[in-house]
């Protein structure tokens, strides 16, 4: 008996090795999606300063980001079985830290253009932005019907978005100030006065009128006096280096189980816990 208890000892000393070396072997090969944001950028992506609401730590921060973008990205990780890192970046930097490798993916509301398409590879839209105006309640244009209703306003939006690169110009006689660094600074560009209008997508318009009750939202979309874009410029995609297909591929896997009511509820709740200091 005393033999055969050494044995059924040793076979499990040698079975808790085995495990502790399998569980290594695991933890080695469990990967970390790096994904890049402005955290700045409310309903898809905001700074707080805990973990409420499942916020997640931002890399080299005592902070923490959370929105639609860090649920959406955590939605992937947790279908992939990766650990997610979220890197806080100005806008303008996110496409540079694809191209370098400096992360692996942004998630940060960027609309799949041909002009992005030449330098990354996009994933299929986790979300389908239409593009509103943004005006006070008081405003000369707050009773707008159509984008030639808007004639001669002085408007800006934010840098490097089709908002402000394609939107606006369509505006006849618009005054275009210079676009503004972020979303938060064109909505408070807009509460100071020093502009008209706005233009923006439906997400970020609907969060900008919990923070700002003063405002009002104009949508045109499906009218003949709609903003002319294209499907594309509408489609919010996952933006990932040319070529790394084994990961456009993992994430597109999941993408594709959710449907466009999946993606909606999803935003609806970051909408309904977003910051309002995110737009003040």
């Amino acid at each position: 008996m005393k033999k055969s208890r050494r044995i059924v000892t040793g076979a499990l000393c040698a079975a808790a090795v085995l495990a502790a070396a399998g569980s290594t072997v695991n933890a080695e090969e469990k990967k970390t999606l790096r994904v890049a944001m402005e955290c700045g950028y409310a309903p898809y992506n905001w700074t707080q300063p805990t973990d409420e609401n499942g916020a997640v730590p931002i890399a080299d921060s005592t902070e923490y980001a959370y929105g639609y973008d860090v649920m959406m990205a955590q939605h992937i990780c947790d279908e992939l079985g990766y650990d997610l890192e979220i890197v806080k970046l100005d806008w303008d930097a996110l496409v540079p830290a694809v191209v370098s490798g400096t992360v692996d993916c942004v998630i940060a509301g960027q609309s799949i253009t041909s002009e992005r398409l030449e330098v990354v590879d996009f994933t299929e839209p986790y979300y389908y932005a239409s593009i509103i105006t943004l005006t006070k309640k008081d405003s000369e244009y707050a009773e707008a019907k159509s984008v030639a209703d808007l004639a001669g306003a002085t408007c800006t939006s934010q840098q490097n978005t089709i908002w402000y690169d394609s939107c606006l110009p369509q505006i006849p006689d618009a005054n275009i100030l210079p676009a503004q660094d972020s979303a938060p600074a064109m909505l408070v560009a807009l509460d100071a006065d020093k502009c008209d209008i706005v233009v923006t997508d439906m997400p970020t318009g609907m969060a900008a009128l919990v923070a700002y009750p003063d405002f009002t939202l104009l949508d045109f979309s499906g009218t003949e006096g709609e903003f002319e874009v294209s499907d594309e410029d509408i489609n919010i995609g996952v933006s990932l280096q040319k070529g790394n297909t084994e990961l456009k591929d993992a994430i597109d896997s999941v993408l594709k189980e959710m449907t466009v009511e999946d993606f909606e509820e999803m935003m609806n709740a970051a909408i309904a816990v977003q910051p309002l200091s995110d737009a003040e």
